[in-house]
């Protein structure tokens, strides 16, 4: 019998803003949301964007949503990017070349077609037919959109960042943000379950890419610089799961980082649920972060053919001024994604640990499917697997709820990229899969069309986008397109800008689906809180929801608390920076046990023979 994998507690940060207490989604559909919810996340906003300002004032707001979602890149002048030009220099008079170089910029191995004479001062004076050099320069990017954290927003100043790239910045306030969003003090958790019992997966599908990492290390030698000590560790693509173990949660249990490219949340989310459904670990953090919003990359993917050009967009509005707010445009006409950037993490338990805690139940995941996609004529070329992780993901579903709970009952979070390909390949997947379930007019939402695509952690945001629409009551439209583009298959689909109203306790399941370059295809079946609720009713009888509901009155305080702490800009991120590390003397060791200093159950050695009927 498979434990059930609860959520009980989420957070992070996407271009909409927080996404604890459902405040990044409560952005996306800010105008249908009742007053009240709407209040709180302007204020939430306004703290994370440091504004000295009355978030109640209508020249405030407009300046959060102007400052929020997708927009024109603020991190970098778009059209004022460095760059470097080759350039042969060549003497006018056809003699030769005359120029005089400090000693500490002479190269090692001087150029066979140098004549140099060292000059009293130590600096050389050097003739040479010609010389190759790199001259400084400047350029306009072609593209200016991107889906960046809400202006203002500087996790490294929330804590001793101490040169971190800015991926993990983002990982440590988003997996604190998950953590806090609990209610429960992680300490307690450490003295219910076991040192081996718990989980972190996460990663980032580019890496980190800024001058504390990976660019940083690989231009230095271009620039006369030399690559610092960090630059290569923190630059790998598990350092999401490896920072928040080091500095967030403490955690000795298993880890890694998943890898699928633009699946990669999805490739965690799979590893903690099956760990908890298989009973390995009891408690699972799993997420992902990426800040890839700079201009090398972003020029990497427009020369793909991957991005959204300025030229492009215009072309299709049939005007000469780019309309960034609109550069993704999921199933509709359009000609590219946009790159954006987040940090998404959710707190995952099995149902019995959920309802000895008391936590807060905002859905289950019983199951994410992952395939490939086969021979593929290209590497970023769409194949089969998404069409088998859709079809196991509803056969899941119909199997766990009854064929009219998936008719009647589910809808889907599209990968929904805003490329013409996209548009075209996951349409026809999801409207033959609708076709082949019964399902006469499947909901279909896209929110990159609000936040841009953040590559690895973009299923979380998805799944955020999933809960927030159980507690509220609405699924975000496209509000970017005006209806699907004529290649676009719709038959058993609806596609369109406006959000769908439905009464949560009548939606009983999400599909959370995400296509990734290489042929990395997943799809994640979320469960709404009503129907866990059920479940856990049937399972463990009503006498045990009814002790969940009174220990869930504290558990449900401590929570808000902590989102009117953060709405009020008074919440730091979680840094357990060189606090209590352990060395192998700390840890008590016998043949039956090893003891871990900070939990109360120790690591039992009473191992089972696994091949009983072999030995």
């Amino acid at each position: 019998m498979a434990r059930l994998p609860v959520i009980i507690g989420f957070g992070g940060v996407n271009p909409a803003g927080r996404i604890s207490s459902h405040h990044a989604y409560r952005r996306t559909v800010i105008d249908a949301i009742g007053k009240e919810a709407a209040d709180d996340t302007y204020a939430s906003l306004a703290a994370l964007m440091n504004l000295d300002a009355d978030s109640a004032d209508p020249g405030v707001r407009t300046h959060i949503k102007d400052h929020t979602l997708i927009r024109r890149v603020e991190c970098f002048d778009p059209d004022d990017i460095p760059w470097q030009r080759r350039a042969r220099l060549q003497p006018a008079d056809g003699n030769a070349l005359a120029f005089t170089v400090p000693a500490r910029d002479m190269p090692e191995r001087i150029p066979d077609s140098w004549d140099v004479i060292k000059r009293d001062d130590g600096a050389f004076d050097v003739t040479a037919p010609q010389a190759d050099v790199l001259v400084p320069d400047r350029r306009d990017s072609r593209v200016t959109s991107a889906g960046e954290a809400p202006t203002g927003f500087d996790p490294g100043s929330l804590y001793q960042s101490r040169s971190h790239p800015r991926g993990l910045q983002l990982a440590i306030y988003g997996a604190s943000d998950a953590v806090r969003s609990v209610g429960i003090p992680w300490q307690e958790l450490k003295r219910r379950v076991r040192p081996d019992q718990f989980s972190a997966y996460a990663g980032s599908a580019m890496g980190q890419l800024d001058d504390q990492s990976t660019r940083g290390m690989m231009q230095a030698p271009m620039m006369g610089r030399r690559p610092n000590s960090k630059q290569a560790a923190l630059g790998l693509v598990e350092m999401p799961a490896d920072f928040v173990n080091a500095y967030v949660i403490g955690s000795v249990g298993a880890t890694g980082g998943m890898i699928g490219a633009c699946a990669t949340f999805l490739y965690n989310l799979r590893s903690a649920v099956d760990d908890i459904k298989s009973g390995r670990c009891r408690v699972a953090l799993a997420g992902s972060a990426e800040a890839p919003i700079v201009p090398e990359l972003m020029e990497a993917f427009r020369t793909m053919g991957a991005l959204a050009e300025d030229e492009a967009l215009m072309a299709i509005d049939g005007t000469d001024q780019v309309d960034n707010r609109r550069a993704c445009r999921p199933f509709a006409e359009n000609c590219g994604f946009t790159m954006a950037e987040a940090s998404v993490y959710v707190v995952l338990v099995d149902d019995e640990l959920a309802l000895e805690l008391g936590a807060d139940i905002h859905g289950a995941v019983p199951d994410v499917f992952v395939n490939a996609d086969g021979f593929k004529k290209s590497i970023p070329g769409p194949g089969v697997g998404n069409y088998i992780t859709v079809g196991k993901a509803l056969a899941t579903a119909r199997a766990i709820l009854g064929e009219e709970a998936v008719r009647q009952r589910s809808y889907i979070h599209a990968h929904g990229t805003g490329t013409p390909q996209n548009r075209v390949t996951e349409s026809h997947i999801l409207n033959e899969m609708a076709k082949a379930f019964g399902i006469e007019r499947w909901d279909v939402a896209a929110i990159k069309a609000y936040l841009g695509h953040t590559l690895a952690p973009a299923s979380g945001d998805q799944v955020a986008a999933a809960l927030g629409a159980w507690q509220y009551g609405w699924i975000p439209g496209i509000a970017t397109i005006e209806g699907p583009a004529d290649d676009v298959h719709h038959s058993n689909l609806r596609i369109g800008p406006e959000h769908i109203e439905i009464d949560p306790e009548a939606m009983d399941v999400a599909l959370v689906n995400s296509k990734g370059f290489g042929g990395n295809n997943a799809t994640g079946v979320v469960l709404s809180p009503h129907v866990t609720q059920t479940m856990l009713a049937k399972r463990h009888g009503a006498n045990a929801l009814q002790r969940h509901a009174r220990r869930n009155e504290g558990v449900r305080a401590a929570a808000l608390d902590y989102d009117a702490a953060a709405t009020r800009g008074e919440a730091k991120p979680i840094y357990h920076f060189g606090e209590d590390v352990l060395q192998g003397d700390d840890i008590g060791i016998d043949a039956e046990n090893l003891r871990v200093p900070g939990y109360s159950t120790p690591v039992s050695l009473d191992a089972d023979n696994p091949f009983p009927d072999m030995t």
